[in-house]
């Protein structure tokens, strides 16, 4: 028994080395860029903007850039962006499901909803730089958005660079920006005549 704690001790330190050199994951560009085609073939079905769009690669690790505004005129990525998905039955404001986040389009789930959504009407929120989008869920994996009150905002515990191996603080479900980072998409959104499509995936 007397060896078997310091073998667990070494155990516990050798693993947690092995993870923090494990190769930071990155955004699949090509994966994107078929993201994007698909994006701007709905858009022009649903007369929304065919100027940019966002794009939330939610398989990625919420402690690497996986918000991306996609320029459909460039046809590149004009902004990348840490975002905060939901807790789920974890801790809020915690980074417990950075790696495997779940979802859900349940009220009172606290997780966040895969799908495409139509950003809405802007107005005044409580957090951040206080302001933020009515997401209007479009599938019927995010149909209650609405109803569940997830919106678009900041939240000044978001870091503006990247924080991997750890991961960006978890909310109730929303997506969330760091301030300075949603000030950008904000000016671009204020600008748009048109709805813009809002799309996390895998």
């Amino acid at each position: 028994m007397k060896y078997l704690i310091p073998l667990f001790i070494v155990f516990v330190i050798l693993l947690g080395y092995s993870n923090q050199n494990k190769p930071k994951p990155t955004a699949d560009l090509e994966k994107t860029k078929l993201q994007a085609q698909k994006a701007l073939e709905y858009c022009k079905k649903q007369n929304m903007n065919t100027d940019f769009c966002i794009l939330v690669d939610m398989s990625l690790h919420s402690g690497v850039n996986r918000f991306f505004v996609w320029d459909f005129k460039k046809q590149t990525i004009i902004h990348r962006f840490l975002v905060g998905h939901g807790c789920c039955n974890n801790p809020w404001g915690m980074d417990f499901s950075k790696a495997n986040p779940k979802f859900s389009n349940q009220d009172g789930s606290h997780c966040s909803s895969l799908g495409k959504y139509k950003i809405g009407q802007r107005g005044p929120s409580d957090w951040g730089v206080k302001t933020k989008y009515i997401l209007h869920g479009l599938e019927s994996t995010n149909s209650n958005a609405a109803a569940r009150f997830i919106v678009f905002h900041s939240w000044e515990v978001v870091s503006d660079t990247e924080v991997y191996p750890k991961g960006t603080p978890e909310g109730w479900g929303c997506p969330t920006l760091s301030n300075n980072s949603f000030l950008k998409v904000d000016s671009l959104l204020q600008k748009s005549s048109k709805a813009t499509l809002f799309w996390m995936y895998l």
